[in-house]
């Protein structure tokens, strides 16, 4: 367990080193949160409800992280895979999971940013009150949810060492997991055949666990099934990069040439 703890501790320093060191990267994950917050809250602002903006504001900080922990998944093993390292990193002593696992972490950690610039963006420009219901609650929420996603970015990667193009899909996937999560359109208002898939999402619950945290609520039971969620997609993910290591060395796929 120790080896395990210092194995995922060393690989989540090592990768948020590299990804604050890609100007790529950086500039993305600076500027992306700002305009996707800009245009929640021109979309929001019109609402009568309050809490309507924070509501927003909290959607779209918690894409900002989906975005960076989606983009980065993918784009480090295109970046692996152009480089020739990919290989080297599969049949290292550890095992290509213990690569994978902090890497998707710290692409889900360093979206935090995204949370904070969104919410200090919202207040300054918009005027967007912040204030929590339940502080405690929302500074556990954020880590569980940053969990929940990290470990769905982690399921994702999973099947990404099958293709030669993983940015391309991983930016396919983007946008359609923000929207049958409720991110900001509640499930309510989405046709009834999506609510399920949303369900099974992480970010689904993480963001009611935020939501009621901040405006009113009980946070824990969507925290629990965030938690659950999480167990379950590291497990799944576990068993799938193993089947798709196994496909991808058959298929000749791991390469670029």
């Amino acid at each position: 367990m120790s080896r395990a703890a210092r194995l995922i501790a060393i690989g989540w320093r090592h990768h948020v080193r590299n990804l604050t060191a890609s100007r790529f990267f950086v500039v993305t994950s600076v500027f992306l949160p700002i305009l996707l917050s800009t245009v929640a809250f021109f979309m929001f602002r019109a609402g009568a409800r309050e809490g309507t903006l924070l509501y927003a504001s909290l959607g779209a900080g918690v894409m900002g992280i989906w975005s960076s922990t989606l983009f980065g998944s993918g784009g480090a093993i295109s970046w692996a895979r152009r480089e020739g390292t990919l290989e080297v990193l599969v049949v290292s002593p550890a095992g290509y999971f213990w690569v994978l696992l902090p890497q998707t972490i710290a692409t889900a950690s360093i979206g935090l940013y995204s949370l904070v610039a969104t919410l200090v963006w919202g207040r300054l420009l918009f005027g967007v009150p912040f204030a929590i219901a339940h502080p405690l609650a929302f500074v556990v929420s954020i880590p569980v949810t940053v969990l929940g996603l990290g470990m769905l970015g982690l399921l994702m990667a999973s099947t990404f060492v099958l293709y030669r193009h993983a940015n391309a899909l991983s930016n396919m996937l983007e946008f359609p997991v923000l929207f049958v999560s409720g991110l900001l359109v509640p499930l309510s208002a989405l046709p009834v055949w999506v609510r399920p898939v949303g369900w099974l999402l992480a970010p689904t619950w993480g963001m009611r666990a935020v939501r009621a945290a901040a405006l009113g609520g009980n946070p824990w039971p969507p925290m629990g099934v965030t938690v659950g969620l999480a167990g379950a997609y590291l497990t799944l993910g576990a068993l799938f990069l193993r089947l798709f290591l196994r496909l991808a060395r058959e298929r000749a796929t791991l390469a670029l040439t």
